[in-house]
């Protein structure tokens, strides 16, 4: 099952009380200020959570699997996540001493 966006304003209205509405605002403005700066190029550091950067991939050559044609991929940019040392220790079960 996955965490969608209804399931954190709802948790963001029972856990800090703020109303539906408020929440429901909070977390949409929260997102838009995350694309905005990945539409922009610039990296999302979310500290004890991971880092968002967006790479540019160089136009390259690739093959259709279905005709086995030769064609040209065009560049493009792709985003990748980094998870924290922190979040891959948790999601590993590994306790720090």
């Amino acid at each position: 099952m996955a965490l969608t966006k209804e399931k954190i304003i709802n948790s963001i209205y029972n856990q800090v009380g703020l109303s539906k509405s408020r929440s429901r605002t909070v977390v949409e403005r929260l997102l838009e200020i995350m694309k905005q700066a990945l539409e922009g190029g610039e990296d999302l550091l979310i500290s004890g959570f991971g880092k968002f950067v967006v790479k540019h991939k160089s136009a390259r050559r690739g093959r259709n699997p279905k005709t086995t044609e030769d064609i040209q991929l065009r560049a493009r940019k792709v985003m990748v996540f980094k998870t924290s040392g922190v979040l891959r220790d948790k999601i590993n079960k590994r306790s720090k001493d």
